[in-house]
């Protein structure tokens, strides 16, 4: 009788942090930064799949809950008997407890200086003070992308032809800065042109993945990538930029991440590919909202984690990519949310050889249209953003056992 006391007082002493993810959370995305952070210092945490909005446990009660009160982070204290309860419900209703274990390694992919727009991703991981390292074209085809678990793209071009914005910007300084920079990289690393230098990036990318990475991108950082690898270093740079003529190109799909069967765009107008759409009148989408797709985590527990949220409406957004039309995408990439027009997908997902992939179209969350030169988002305003949250759901996902789909 009194061991079984002693036994269970034992239980009771050892409790842990409960971090909420639905309605009742004061900082949805403070939460993602204290998760990382403990973590990072070698803490055992749980992801609570469907389960209140996603939320989370960390085997920590003192610097968990410290973290949390900095943090304005709304959590409490469970005993080893109410979570041990929690996730036996979770369980017993079909849903599942993700162990995370070690925090990713994060590279942004972004030029040096200051850039006309900003990057949600580097905005957020900022705001939630998830550190990351600025990585760029010499440290990818040097390698130094093999010193990271995870690597964002957003707002480039891949082919080469800087989003065409040529056709509207070319007088602008920050467009023939951007040129410039690109020109002179391009001599510094050994190439004679410096779209091949973008072309060769792409290249290091999808080896990179291969080998286990996992790939985040937003915006034109998705589709560019993929016409980038469909195009290999065939010229299709317009003189006005790199002084000569074009080739017709041809385009293999055998190596891209998500799209197929697309085209590029040969006319004067700033589209890139046939990948692409958004509404011919922006004003149509403003206000409306796009739909997360719902996944058992018992069966689809990666593509769970990457749609945890609080509500399955998100406001629709755009960007240079804005949505992805549905018969570009290969028949194994996975559509995690629907846009507001059903006919086409704002948020996918993929195995690419031993890694992983996840595109997100559009610029920035909480700013419908985001034209050059805007000021960045204040996230302190959107701190329960659930399109920032889809951003956030990526960088933990690294941290799970879960790396492979069940079939």
């Amino acid at each position: 009788m009194i061991l079984f006391i002693l036994f269970f007082f034992s239980l009771n002493l050892y409790s842990d942090v409960f971090i909420p993810m639905d309605e009742s959370q004061n900082e949805h995305l403070k939460a993602y930064g204290v998760v990382y952070r403990m973590l990072d210092k070698g803490y055992r945490c749980h992801w609570l799949l469907n389960y209140m909005g996603g939320s989370f446990i960390i085997e920590n009660d003192d610097e968990a809950e410290n973290e949390c009160a900095e943090n304005i982070v709304t959590s409490s204290i469970i005993t080893e008997i109410q979570k041990g309860s929690m996730i036996q419900k979770i369980n017993d209703e079909g849903n599942k407890d993700i162990i995370l274990e070690k925090a990713p390694k994060i590279a942004v992919y972004s030029p040096p200086g200051e850039e006309p727009w900003d990057d949600a991703v580097t905005l957020v991981l900022d705001y939630t003070n998830i550190p990351y390292d600025v990585i760029y074209d010499k440290e990818i085809l040097s390698g130094r992308i093999y010193e990271y678990e995870w690597l964002h793209l957003h707002h480039e071009d891949f082919t080469g032809q800087f989003d065409r914005f040529y056709l509207n910007f070319l007088n602008q300084e920050w467009l023939l800065s951007m040129i410039d920079f690109q020109k002179k990289q391009a001599r510094e690393i050994g190439y004679e042109k410096y779209w091949m230098v973008k072309r060769d990036v792409a290249k290091e990318i999808s080896n990179y993945v291969k080998r286990g990475g996992f790939l985040f991108a937003m915006c034109s950082g998705t589709n560019t990538l993929d016409d980038a690898l469909a195009l290999s270093q065939q010229d299709i740079i317009p003189s006005i930029l790199d002084g000569d003529g074009t080739v017709k190109p041809k385009l293999d799909y055998t190596n891209t991440f998500a799209f197929t069967e697309f085209s590029l765009n040969t006319q004067m107008t700033i589209d890139i590919d046939d990948i692409n759409y958004e509404p011919v009148n922006r004003n149509f989408w403003e206000g409306e909202k796009f739909t997360l797709n719902k996944f058992s985590p018992k069966t689809d527990p990666v593509e769970a984690m990457l749609t945890q949220n609080h509500t399955q409406k998100i406001n629709e957004f755009l960007g240079r990519t804005t949505t992805f039309r549905k018969d570009k995408i290969k028949s194994g990439v996975m559509i995690l949310a629907d846009a507001y027009d059903k006919n086409y997908a704002k948020y996918i997902h993929g195995i690419y050889g031993e890694g992983f992939f996840t595109f997100f179209a559009g610029h920035d969350p909480e700013d419908f249209v985001h034209y050059v030169k805007d000021p960045p988002t204040d996230l302190k305003y959107f701190k329960h953003s659930p399109g920032y949250r889809l951003i956030l759901n990526n960088v933990l996902f690294p941290a799970s056992r879960e790396k492979k789909k069940k079939t």
